[in-house]
């Protein structure tokens, strides 16, 4: 009872709203045209210590390397490799916007063959394209795994991910993306996460700034920026005297539940109107105590194992039936429900039917 009052109390205390910190202009919009490119390349990691794919569960590491040889001038025809220090990979990069040829950027490797380990290998030169079909760059150098595997006769242990890893600058671009950012006449701020609200704040605090009507809101998640009207040189004077003004974002109410983990995340502007709540949980314990029945000495007979089963339901008191006032906010729920020691899928539960009844004013999100 003590605990229910304590509860009441606390969702009984007024919601103070938090104004939201101003962020730069930058963290809140995509730039047109101001994005990266994925790659996509196949090549071969070698130097491994015997930890490479089996070539005749990976027939594929077998004709590219075969590829490979006979570019180099060396004649492979009709023979059979049994090399096992060789895995064949996916490489896979980003091209960040305005990347200049002799560029050097980040590449990931990942095996995808049945080879254990890529610790200790050298990527191969690969040739990385893009959706096009056209190579933008290549990739060559020392593989840097993350995991460690140690395998005996009986047991074997492993961790993290010993068949993936990266190469630091281990691509060189060699073909720039054919775009001209400073023939542009308009300029479209595309918003992460579109809300009006935060799409005229933006159109409002671009004008103040500028001088002049410069910027204008087209929808929730969009707002052009007219270059010649902004009066400011090139477009990317304009951008860079924009992106880092700062803005107070306004944002949907949502709550987001990860079920497999218990985890609870939620708005500060979440409310709950006038609700009841009531939970309790019933637990079912269920026992073997099997008996050994064995027939007398100098008889005959066999042993017998005679089932012997217990199950009991018991229902725990949970929370009795206590109503939430309208306006609370969904942290002084939790606040309550974590001071009666409910636990977090228990919480989650109570989340959903509190949802389900209307009274949760938020997107309930579950993942």
């Amino acid at each position: 009872m003590l605990r229910c009052l304590i509860m009441l109390l606390l969702l009984q205390l007024a919601a103070v709203p938090t104004p939201a910190a101003p962020i730069r202009i930058k963290d809140l919009v995509e730039f047109d045209g101001v994005r990266g490119n994925d790659l996509v390349g196949y090549g071969l990691v070698v130097g491994l210590n015997g930890t490479g794919d089996g070539l005749r569960n990976s027939p594929f590491t077998e004709q590219i390397m075969a590829s490979l040889l006979e570019r180099l001038g060396v004649n492979v025809s009709g023979e059979q490799f049994r090399a096992k220090n060789v895995a064949a990979v996916f490489v896979t990069a980003v091209l960040p916007s305005f990347s200049r040829s002799g560029s050097r950027i980040d590449v990931s490797v990942s095996a995808i063959g049945d080879a254990n380990s890529l610790m200790g290998g050298t990527l191969i030169m690969t040739p990385l394209t893009a959706a096009d079909g056209q190579i933008y760059a290549v990739a060559q150098g020392t593989l840097i795994a993350s995991g460690v595997t140690a395998q005996a006769d009986a047991a074997s242990v492993t961790t993290g991910v010993p068949t993936a890893g990266v190469i630091p600058a281990g691509a060189r671009v060699e073909r720039e993306i054919d775009f001209d950012f400073g023939a542009l006449e308009t300029i479209r701020l595309a918003l992460r996460d579109p809300d009006f609200t935060t799409a005229g704040r933006i159109e409002a605090t671009i004008n103040r700034s500028l001088g002049r009507p410069a910027a204008r809101m087209l929808d929730a998640g969009t707002v052009e920026l007219d270059v010649r009207t902004a009066a400011s040189g090139s477009p990317a004077r304009v951008v860079g005297r924009i992106e880092n003004l700062q803005v107070e974002p306004e944002r949907r109410a949502k709550v987001v539940v990860d079920q497999r983990s218990g985890t609870i995340v939620m708005g500060d502007d979440v409310r709950i109107s006038r609700v009841a709540v009531s939970q309790g949980n019933l637990t079912l314990r269920i026992e073997e105590a099997p008996v050994a029945v064995q027939p007398n000495p100098f008889a005959r007979g066999q042993t017998v194992v005679l089932p012997r089963s217990t199950a009991s339901i018991q229902e725990d008191p949970g929370i009795g039936l206590a109503e939430v006032p309208g306006g609370t906010s969904l942290a002084e729920v939790v606040a309550g429900l974590n001071a009666l020691g409910v636990a977090p899928r228990d919480m989650i539960d109570i989340l959903k039917s509190i949802k389900a009844a209307g009274a949760l004013h938020a997107d309930f999100i579950v993942q």
